[in-house]
């Protein structure tokens, strides 16, 4: 088996077989297949596509390239969450505790953020004395203890992945969807989930654009799902504006304890019960969506779910008393307004640009080596569809010292708002929900 005999064959259009697809895979892994070698493949499957087993054979392979944890020693079904990123994306925060409070083990792997996405694990690191870093057992057996664990993720889980993620990086083959949806996947797999339940977002703070184009996407990681024996879902939700109204780390945190205490914003909590109760059916707890969605709304009520949320921080030595004192977060020592210079409604908000601009506070890292700063970010005032009078606030800022550069995040902050004379129509917060049995799309909202 020869590596150019293999990227003719995608080339020419051809469906490659598994062992093929290993072959290349871990000729990549090992070194025998060099960059070139392999750039072509990913430009080939750029134009060509691949079939649904294909994906799942190169899904696979990739899983399969280093660590797989085993979850077998943990009882139930375990169901897993995975975001496309955004911004002000805190849901793992909520919908984890709030799973697990309904009976479905939680065991997590969650990464650092990047770029103007934000990540769980540093926003877990906000809380004073939390640890992202357990041992194999020590993970599993808080989960069996509690039934909820987030950690960081392996540093070797589906290391072939990210090796070939850095070379489209570089390539401009970063767009095909069978490529997205095998890096996605690959490493879900190799987390050793029974189901997965998957946000896609979409929109101007998303890396999917188009509604089109998430919903090729989710139907691509639902069908890899299906190829490999675990229950996928996907929901498609709105990232044209920022979810909620914090971002950055440890505001993030505080909106995230507030939704588990029922007073969290609409569109938070509205997207969590969603996804959370996809997670309860995968999970054997109930036996439809309205089910699930009825249990996980007492969890909230009867203050269950805070109480997970508590046991979990404690359990990984952090400081439970920030769910009744969120005010013991890291705070940024000083706060400053972005004013409105003009009167209308809300018709826009570039959720990419505020996540940059959180990120020029100190929020997130430029380069993964960056330090962030979890005191600091934005606090949204006006989200799309509220009327805004000159002289309103739009956001608040808040940062680590007062100096001039606040002056060009406040610019791109402003800027990131367009606002129009009449009130805009609002686009629904959910727009499709993707299974094994379809797409059902969502005109308003349900």
């Amino acid at each position: 088996m020869r590596a150019v005999d293999i990227i003719q064959k995608k080339r020419d259009g051809r469906e490659l077989s598994a062992d093929e697809l290993v072959f290349l895979v871990d000729g990549y892994s090992n070194g025998g297949i060099p960059d070139y070698q392999m750039s072509a493949f990913a430009m080939a499957v750029l134009f060509r596509g691949m079939t649904p087993a294909e994906t799942a054979a190169l899904t696979l392979a990739m899983a399969q390239s280093g660590d797989q944890v085993d979850l077998s020693a943990i009882g139930g079904i375990k169901v897993d969450k995975h975001s496309t990123g955004g911004v002000g994306d805190k849901t793992t925060l909520i919908v984890a505790p709030l799973v697990a409070s309904a009976g479905v083990p939680v065991a997590k792997m969650s990464g650092r953020g990047l770029g103007h996405t934000g990540g769980t694990i540093d926003k877990l690191e906000s809380i004073a004395g939390f640890r992202t870093e357990l041992s194999r057992e020590a993970f599993i057996s808080q989960v069996n203890a509690i039934g909820l664990s987030v950690i960081g993720q392996s540093g070797n889980l589906a290391p072939a992945d990210k090796k070939l993620y850095a070379l489209r990086d570089v390539t401009a083959t970063v767009e095909s969807i069978p490529l997205i949806a095998s890096s996605v996947m690959s490493k879900k797999i190799a987390a050793g989930a029974d189901a997965i339940v998957l946000d896609v977002k979409t929109g101007s703070g998303a890396f999917m654009k188009t509604v089109l184009q998430s919903e090729q996407l989710a139907e691509a990681m639902v069908k890899i799902g299906s190829e490999v024996g675990r229950q996928t879902a996907a929901v498609i939700s709105d990232m044209d504006q920022p979810l909620g109204y914090a971002i950055g780390n440890a505001l993030e945190v505080k909106e995230a304890i507030a939704t588990l205490k029922g007073e969290g914003p609409a569109d938070l909590t509205k997207l969590c019960l969603t996804l959370g109760a996809y997670m309860v059916v995968l999970g054997g707890q109930a036996a439809s969506f309205e089910e699930a969605e009825a249990l996980l709304r007492q969890k909230l009520s009867s203050g269950e779910a805070l109480a997970k949320f508590k046991s979990f921080v404690a359990a990984q030595g952090g400081d439970e008393s920030v769910a009744d004192n969120p005010e013991k977060l890291p705070q940024a020592p000083h706060t400053v307004p972005v004013i409105a210079s003009e009167s209308g409604y809300v018709a826009a908000i570039q959720a990419e640009q505020l996540g940059i601009a959180a990120m020029l506070l100190g929020a997130g890292r430029a380069t993964k080596d960056d330090a962030i700063d979890h005191r600091v970010g934005l606090m949204l005032s006006k989200k799309v569809g509220d009327a805004v009078q000159a002289g309103d606030t739009l956001a608040v800022m808040h940062v680590h010292a007062l100096n001039s550069s606040n002056d060009e995040v406040a610019a791109k902050v402003k800027a990131a708002y367009t606002l129009q004379s009449e009130a805009p129509k609002l686009r629904p917060l959910l727009l499709s929900i993707v299974t094994s049995a379809g797409i059902q799309r969502f005109t308003e909202e349900t």
